[in-house]
Formats: C-alpha cells, sequence, structure tokens
C-alpha cells in the first residue's frame, strides 16, 4: 500500500521580507499551486492517501479568502487527505480547526479531508493511522506518548502509520543543567518496537530521515535560502509500507520557486561579466521564478562598482527577491585616480579630489566611508 507523506504547507506564510507586496503574493499563490502537484504524484503512484504531518496553514487566524482556496484545492485532489495540527495551526482553542467558518468550508470544499485533532486511533481498510496532533502552539508533554499503550488493540494485519510534528532531538545536557523547558519534543523511542511500520514526521522543513522507518519530509515548497546540502526542502515522500516490512521511501522533488545563493569575489581575475555568465548558468531565463542571496566581496574601481549596481538594479527587478551581503570594497583604478586628480582645466575638482583620496586612508572608519561616497559622487559629475 502507497501513500504520500508531506508537512508544513503553510499555507498563507506572509514572506513579510520580500519588499514588493505582488512578488509576497506570488509565493503565497505558488504554496497553493503545489497541492495540484502533489495530487498529481499520489495519483501517478495510485497512492491511498494524502498524509500531511501539521502546519497545513501558516498561522491559527488564516484569511477567509485563503480557507476556501485550500479546501477548494484539496477537494479538487480526489482521494482522501488526513492531515494533523501542526504548531502553526494548532488543535485546541484559538486555532482555525475549531472555527465555525474553517469547519463550513472543510465540510462543504473538502469532504475527502479529515483533520486528526485527537490522540486516538484512526482505523482505515487500508491502513491504522495513529496521530500525535498538538493542541496548543507549544506542548510540553510528549505527543505520541499515548501510542505505547494503545497498540494490542490495534488490527494485527494492517500497517501502523504515526503521524506527528514536532522535534525528535533529545535534551542537550545543558537544556538539563539549567532546568530548560523545551517544547513539542517526540521521544520516539518510547513506542515499541516492531509495532510502529512508519513514522510520518513535520516540523523540520527540509528532507530528513532519522532511521529507514522515520521520516521528515520538508515542506514541498521551499521558503528560504539554502542551509547546506543535507537540509533538501521542497519534496514529498512516496511510501510503500506493509505491516512488519521495512517500509520503501522515495523523495519526489515538488518544488516550484528556486531559492539560490551565490557567492563571488572580485579580484584582477574575476570581473563583473563572469558573475553576470554565472548569474545565467544558474538562474537564465527562469530568473522571474526565482530569489537569490548574492554574497558578494572583494574589490572594485569606482566604474565597475557603478556598472555592478545598475545590473543589481535589473536583477532586482527580474527576480522575486534579490538579497544582496554585500562585502564589497570600493577603490579607485590608477587611470581613475589620474583623471581626477591630473585636471589642469579644472583645478578645484583636482584639488578637491586629492583631499578626498587622501581621507579614503583615514584611520576613522567612518570618515573613510564617507570620502569613498564623494569620492564617487566626484567622479560622476566629473564625467557626466
Amino acid at each position: 500500500m502507497k501513500f504520500l507523506h508531506t508537512a508544513d504547507w503553510q499555507l498563507g506564510k506572509p514572506f513579510a521580507r520580500i519588499p514588493d507586496p505582488d512578488k509576497r503574493r506570488r509565493l503565497q499563490q505558488a504554496r497553493l499551486d503545489g497541492l495540484e502537484r502533489l495530487a498529481a504524484i499520489a495519483r501517478r503512484a495510485e497512492a491511498r492517501f494524502i498524509l500531511v504531518a501539521g502546519d497545513l496553514f501558516d498561522s491559527p487566524s488564516p484569511a477567509r479568502s485563503l480557507v476556501s482556496a485550500t479546501f477548494h484545492a484539496i477537494g479538487a485532489m480526489r482521494l482522501p487527505v488526513i492531515a494533523i495540527p501542526g504548531n502553526h495551526d494548532f488543535g485546541g482553542p484559538g486555532g482555525p480547526w475549531e472555527q465555525v467558518f474553517v469547519q463550513q468550508e472543510m465540510a462543504d470544499l473538502a469532504p475527502n479531508f479529515r483533520i486528526l485533532t485527537e490522540e486516538r486511533p484512526l482505523v482505515l481498510d487500508e491502513a491504522v493511522i495513529l496521530p500525535a496532533p498538538l493542541r496548543q502552539r507549544h506542548v510540553a508533554h510528549d505527543p505520541t506518548g499515548w501510542i505505547s499503550q494503545s497498540c494490542d488493540a490495534l488490527p494485527a494485519d494492517r500497517p501502523r502509520i504515526v503521524l506527528a510534528h514536532g522535534s525528535v532531538q533529545g535534551f542537550s545536557s545543558a537544556e538539563e543543567e539549567q532546568g530548560a523547558v523545551t517544547y513539542n519534543r517526540l521521544d520516539l523511542s518510547r513506542l515499541p518496537d516492531g509495532q510502529i511500520d512508519y513514522i510520518a514526521l513535520g516540523d523540520w522543513h527540509g528532507l530528513k530521515s532519522i532511521d529507514p522507518r522515520i521520516w521528515y519530509s520538508g515542506t514541498p515548497e521551499i521558503d528560504g535560502f539554502p542551509k547546506g546540502e543535507g537540509h533538501r526542502p521542497g519534496h514529498a515522500l512516496l511510501v510503500e509500507v506493509a505491516r512488519g516490512v521495512a517500509p520503501q521511501v522515495e523523495a519526489v522533488a515538488t518544488g516550484a520557486i528556486r531559492w539560490e545563493r551565490i557567492g563571488f569575489h572580485f579580484d584582477a581575475e574575476s570581473s563583473l561579466a563572469q558573475l553576470e555568465r554565472l548569474f545565467d548558468d544558474r538562474l537564465g531565463s527562469g530568473a522571474e521564478g526565482a530569489l537569490l542571496h548574492l554574497d558578494l566581496s572583494g574589490q572594485l574601481s569606482i566604474g565597475e562598482r557603478l556598472a555592478l549596481e545598475r545590473r543589481l538594479v535589473t536583477w532586482e527587478a527580474r527576480l522575486i527577491w534579490l538579497r544582496v551581503n554585500d562585502q564589497v570594497r570600493e577603490t579607485p583604478s590608477e587611470d581613475e585616480i589620474e583623471r581626477l586628480t591630473q585636471r589642469a582645466d579644472d583645478p578645484l575638482t583636482a584639488r578637491v579630489a586629492r583631499r578626498l583620496l587622501a581621507e579614503t586612508a583615514s584611520a576613522d572608519a567612518e570618515i573613510a566611508a564617507i570620502a569613498r561616497l564623494a569620492l564617487r559622487e566626484l567622479y560622476q559629475a566629473a564625467n557626466a
């Protein structure tokens, strides 16, 4: 029996750091659009249902238009969708699942959807789902703690799937010594050996295998810049499971929006043209569907720096978001210094340029920065 394991849809995520409101809405719509891709993957694999391991919504108070759009999309999936509340969309008072409008739209638009807010088994024809819902945003107890006492009463012939949302990392010695309270911890070691066939987790936004039976699917639509090769967001998991047999798990790429990171150092052998080629190689015509974190370092002349800034303006317009960590030092070239300081027809500009050039070497960092900025303004004015 196959099913699709997904989590952390976080529909309605505000993306508040994106300055352009139209581009923020584009990212939000991409998360909704991704539901059809999930359904298509599940249907092609003949999956029996989709499991959502928490955080279907990003907020406990999703906008009504988002609620309606979400359940319309789920209803169109044409197969059962079973979810638990996570910490963003917790299942108790104040969360979305007790709101009358959410319940109304869920019933009207998505009769194929079930939200499991109680700690009790859901026995299906194909499997048994053991939910560990979060009733509050933060809980100090282990949400899976009830499962150990329930396994003996379960049907013996159906695979058993735990559906949980939280962290599986153990308490650190520092936390124990300081008496720190850690929330939403899952102690899966307490689950009885041989009684559970698969554990579908949510909360970690990257794809992660804890062991062959325990997986985080990650968020299906990437929502941040790369955090290392092992993070791998933008996937869902196709799982083939049977009672007492090791599960077969296949990661399937699901993301449509690209989050890229490029580092580039300017020196005598690395020019703006090379950075432009790197941009084209990585993003090319797909830049309009991407976000880019650009780490820049090294040294540029005034003219090169101005050319870089013009290029950044263009990229910012094309990309959904351009985030720049700019550590480039602007230093006038010998030719630029000569054109500014050796102006027989304009001695005043030459004298000011020489003074500013001297102050760029000031031990006072603020004075040096102001001098570099003023020298650039003078260069632009003199070469207009």
